[in-house]
């Protein structure tokens, strides 16, 4: 359905009567249109032209009873007007209002009831900031600190309850905490870690349930530690660890003459 054909009612669903309405004098300004443009109407789309083409009039809407319009008005708000909605009841708003807020003043929204405010808040935050959010009941708002935090502070994350964050942090932590994520209980945390950790620290891996962590050693453990998988029971892993060995036998042999 395209805009024009959406009707024209108010957020209680009335139909929008320009001649009643403050803002008349827009129409003749062409800042304001009826199914296309207009602060009353209920379609958030039309709200944001009409603050698009006169942002002077948002400050105006920052107590209006229909959340789409303070959402909207948010966008168009200055600095000291938009605090003013930080503490809005509706998490649209708040949402909205995040958007915007300068990162040094968004810690006043970590602890936001809703969980789209604080992943919004935690894509935007100061990273010295973001260790205030590393016990998040939420597991996303913890994965997007994974990706964020400084390396220094990732360890921290660790033993996160949940396996999504611990896949991210052994994607990006130090070499020393890899070895530890490597015996995680989780498969696909396993498997991160091992496609990180260094050829010289893979032996004790190579009995690992799953068989694409065991192929992934196979193609990097030393040569020494390749005859424990030979019989392995998953063909690709023997036939990978039959072929690199295969392959360093000929090179010696080559060498040799």
């Amino acid at each position: 359905m395209i805009d024009n054909e959406i009707p024209s009612l108010d957020w209680q669903g009335q139909p929008i009567v320009c001649e009643s309405c403050t803002h008349c004098d827009r129409l003749a300004l062409g800042t304001c249109a009826p199914l296309r443009s207009c602060v009353h109407d209920r379609y958030a789309k039309r709200i944001d032209r009409f603050f698009g083409n006169n942002p002077d009039l948002a400050s105006q809407y920052i107590v209006h009873p229909y959340f789409e319009v303070r959402a909207v008005a948010a966008k168009y708000l200055d600095l000291f007007q938009l605090n003013r909605l930080i503490s809005d009841q509706d998490e649209t708003v708040r949402s909205s209002v995040a958007l915007r807020l300068p990162p040094k003043l968004l810690t006043k929204l970590i602890h936001d009831p809703d969980r789209e405010v604080r992943v919004r808040v935690v894509t935007r935050l100061e990273q010295h900031d973001l260790p205030a959010m590393l016990h998040d009941s939420d597991y996303y708002v913890r994965v997007v600190i994974a990706r964020r935090i400084p390396l220094g502070l990732l360890f921290h994350l660790v033993r996160d309850p949940d396996a999504t964050v611990r896949r991210e942090v052994a994607a990006r932590v130090g070499v020393e905490w890899l070895t530890m994520l490597a015996n995680d209980s989780e498969e696909e945390v396993r498997l991160t870690a091992i496609r990180r950790i260094p050829a010289s620290l893979l032996p004790p891996f190579r009995f690992d349930p799953d068989w694409r962590i065991r192929l992934e050693v196979a193609q990097r453990i030393p040569i020494e530690y390749l005859s424990s998988l030979l019989q392995d029971e998953d063909e690709i892993v023997a036939t990978t660890a039959y072929q690199r060995l295969n392959s360093d036998k000929k090179g010696e042999d080559a060498h040799g003459h």
